[in-house]
Order: C-alpha cells, then sequence, then structure tokens
C-alpha cells in the first residue's frame, strides 16, 4: 500500500455536528460526521511506492467491467446491442495506463478481452482490440453472478494498483447458483474492489442489485430503458477514474463503559456499516468508507455513554481517517473530529435537536419506509403500503427530497404531502415501481 505525500491526494478534513448537551441520566449522543476530500487530480508520485501512480494522470486503477449475456439479453435483440455500445463507451472513458478486463457474464463466467488470466492497460491499441472483441458477444445461457465476480476478483488482483473497481450490467434474476452462493462470493470479494452495479430493463431483482453494490461499496441504479446504458456507463467510468484513495476506513474511538449503537453513512445515500466493524485496538473500531476522489459524505454516529450528574462532561467519541495497511499498521490521512457529552439542567439546551441530526434520522426513515411500503404493496397489504408510502410522501416533503417526491409521485396519488395523506395508484408501470425502490435510499444533503 502507498504512503501518499501530500500533493497525491486529496486532503481529508472532518467536521462534527451534534448538540452535546444531555439532561440528567441521558446516555445517548448522536453526532452527524461530514467527511470532505478535496484537491485531489494534483498528482504526483506515491513517495514510497512509485509502481502505484501514473506520472500526472493519478493513482494506478484496474477495472472490470461484467456484461450479462445470458439468454434474456435478446429480447428485445436492441438490449445486447446497446449493453456492446455502453461497454465499448466505458473502454473510450478509461485513461492511458489502466489495467482492465471485460468479463462475459451467463452461467459461467468468460474472459471476453484480453484473455488468459491477465488484464490489458488501456491505450489507442488495446482500447481498439478490446471494441473488436465486444462484437463476438452473444446471448445465451444463464444467470451466475457469484461466478462473474470471482473472475472480476482473480483479474483485479493480478494487477499491482492502488484502486480496483468492477461495473457490472445484468437483466435478470439470479437463477443459476443459490443465494447463499452469491453471498459467499460477496463476502468473498468485500474490501477486494468496489463495484457499481446496474440493472437494466425490468425483469432483475432489485434486492439483489442493490445487495451487490452495497457489499462492495459502490452504486446500484435501474436503467430502465437500454438505450440510456452508454450514458451511464461513460458516467460511472469518469467517477472510477476520478478515485484517488482506495480503502479509506473512518476509526471509531470511544472510551471504558461506552457502546457504539451505530455508524451508518447517511449521504449521498443512507448505507448501514455498523455490522462491519473490524477491531482497531482498544475500544477502536474502523468502518470501511471504499475509494474516495474529491468528493463529501455524511455520516451518522450514536454512541451510548454511561448516564452521568449535572456539570459532568465526557468525551463520547474519537473519530478519525486511516487507510488500514496489511501489515495491521494504519496510515492517518490526518483529520479528526470530537464528539462531546455534556450533561445540564437547562432543558432548552438538552432538549434541542441537531439540525443535522434531525434532517438525516428523517431521511433514513425516508428509505425505510419506502422499502417497507413496497413490500406490503407486493404482498398485497394495501392498506399497510398506503400507510408506509403516505408517511414516506410526508418525510420527502419535509426534507426537500424533490427527486424522491417525484419517485413516490407514480407510486401514489398524493392528496395532501405535508399530512402524508396518499391513494394508491391502480395501476403502476413497473419500471416506476423498481426505480423507486432502486433510488429509495438516496437522500438530500442537509441546508447547512
Amino acid at each position: 500500500m502507498a504512503i501518499f505525500s501530500k500533493s497525491n491526494v486529496p486532503q481529508f478534513s472532518v467536521d462534527v455536528y451534534q448538540n452535546e448537551y444531555l439532561p440528567e441520566g441521558a446516555g445517548e449522543v448522536n453526532a452527524i460526521v461530514t467527511v470532505t476530500a478535496t484537491g485531489g487530480g494534483t498528482i504526483g508520485t506515491a513517495v514510497s511506492a512509485p509502481h502505484l501512480f501514473s506520472p500526472g494522470q493519478g493513482p494506478s486503477a484496474a477495472v472490470a467491467v461484467m456484461v450479462d449475456c445470458s439468454g434474456s439479453m435478446d429480447y428485445p435483440p436492441t438490449k445486447m446491442r446497446n449493453a456492446r455500445d455502453a461497454t465499448a463507451a466505458a473502454i473510450d472513458t478509461l485513461r492511458d495506463g489502466v489495467h482492465f478486463a471485460v468479463i462475459g457474464g451467463t452461467h459461467v463466467a468468460k474472459e471476453v478481452y484480453p484473455g488468459g488470466g491477465r488484464v490489458a492497460v488501456a491505450d489507442a491499441t488495446t482500447r481498439e482490440q478490446a471494441k473488436q472483441a465486444l462484437r463476438s458477444l452473444s446471448a445465451g445461457g444463464g444467470t451466475a453472478i457469484g461466478t462473474w465476480l470471482k473472475l472480476a476478483d482473480r483479474l483485479l488482483s493480478s494487477a499491482d494498483v492502488a484502486i480496483r473497481h468492477g461495473i457490472l450490467l445484468t437483466d435478470g434474476r439470479n437463477e443459476h447458483e443459490s443465494p447463499e452462493d452469491l453471498k459467499a462470493a460477496l463476502d468473498a470479494c468485500a474490501g477486494r474492489f468496489t463495484c457499481d452495479a446496474r440493472g437494466v430493463g425490468t425483469d432483475w431483482e432489485v434486492k439483489e442489485v442493490t445487495g451487490i453494490a452495497s457489499a462492495l461499496l459502490g452504486t446500484a441504479d435501474i436503467v430502465a430503458d437500454p438505450a440510456g446504458l452508454a450514458a451511464d456507463f461513460t458516467q460511472m467510468m469518469e467517477t472510477a477514474m476520478g478515485k484517488e484513495v482506495a480503502d479509506v476506513s473512518l476509526r471509531l474511538w470511544t472510551p471504558v463503559d461506552t457502546t457504539v449503537r451505530f455508524v451508518k453513512q447517511v449521504a449521498p445515500t443512507v448505507e448501514e456499516l455498523t455490522g462491519r466493524r473490524t477491531a482497531a485496538g482498544p475500544r477502536a473500531g474502523d468502518y470501511p468508507l471504499g475509494s474516495w476522489g474529491d468528493e463529501s459524505r455524511d455520516y451518522h454516529v450514536c454512541v451510548e455513554v454511561p448516564a452521568a450528574h449535572i456539570g459532568q462532561e465526557m468525551l463520547a467519541a474519537r473519530i478519525s481517517l486511516v487507510i488500514p495497511q496489511p501489515d495491521g499498521s494504519a496510515q492517518s490521512l490526518g483529520a479528526q473530529g470530537l464528539v462531546r457529552a455534556v450533561w445540564t439542567d437547562d432543558m432548552v439546551a438538552s432538549t434541542s435537536i441537531n439540525p443535522q441530526v434531525a434532517h438525516y434520522t428523517g431521511q433514513a426513515e425516508l428509505a425505510q419506509v419506502i422499502q417497507h411500503g413496497l413490500d406490503l404493496r407486493k404482498a398485497g397489504d394495501m392498506d399497510g403500503a398506503t400507510a408506509k408510502l403516505g408517511r414516506a410522501v410526508q418525510l420527502a416533503s419535509a426534507s426537500g427530497n424533490a427527486d424522491t417526491a417525484k419517485l413516490l409521485a407514480k407510486v401514489v396519488d398524493v392528496v395532501d404531502a405535508a399530512t402524508g395523506t396518499v391513494r394508491l395508484k391502480a395501476k403502476v408501470q413497473e419500471a416506476d415501481e423498481m426505480t423507486l425502490e432502486t433510488r429509495s435510499t438516496k437522500t438530500v444533503r442537509v441546508k447547512k
């Protein structure tokens, strides 16, 4: 792993937003932690591992594109053609020097380019060769996504690079392997590469695609119309090319007798991180944040502290950013934030909710009630679905989440957004329902 000089990578900063005042006897501390990386793109060379950087271009990277080639990709025939075109567009977006491979996925995984268990290095010649190889892609066979991911992992790990990334496209359900096999593949790949997953059309399973992206710290989305694939693939690849630092972790240290109740990402999407903690020394744990370019993300940290008397105060948690190293050490990214608890008898101070905490608590609930409401609708519980989706409309309206409000309006008729009064639509386009489910975890930033 590289040790980076300051000019190589973005500068990281941590801001903590909380109400530190608690009433006597209270023991729960909530904070929103904003992590920001700025100033990437001024890339020099790595201090201890020069092979990890292409001078002047950015950190070395490897990308594997996994394209669904199962039989259903032929219905309609334009779907396979759009997938080939999208993969070609992604290949055109690779910067020179990036290692890459293309995988064709059915009930088995095949190397489409370059083959031989290796990756190619992007330049004008290899990009052209890869696009020629794409012409041989045809639809036929089943779907076993775990085999695609395992092949991607083997190919990506053959390159000695700083950043490893996958792009996965599927149009169907993972019918030719068990859920246990897919989970085992995801467990094996987690932490080894990040992966963006896309479902094309409407015959795939939302929870499968979002589960893949979640496990591998990537993004998930629907491309309902295959004609939109090329633009989506190009944007995904541009984002991947903008990543400068891999394997960042949020390190959370808490004092004796405190318990971490949860750690979750709350912007730009809701992502539960609590169960991904790995021990990092006495009373400290690391939560994986994936790869970073120039960007900002928000996290909700909740800590239980021992109840104390009026006038007492304590450090409830210390937050830092690190890159864990294979030998068990960690490279610090130099940013730190503190979460405090102060017990007071000032009722106004102790009962006011920090605006950031309130906003993101609502956004996390919004994601939850949409998922629950759609599950109830599928199960035929229309009253339960109406109640949950009505609450979702109310939360989206209150928080100014206009994108989610628009998606909800395609599934329910909104009578009164402020009170969450809605009626389920009698007819809903499958693509509209799947788009709402896939994008339900997307949040809006709190208005500072």
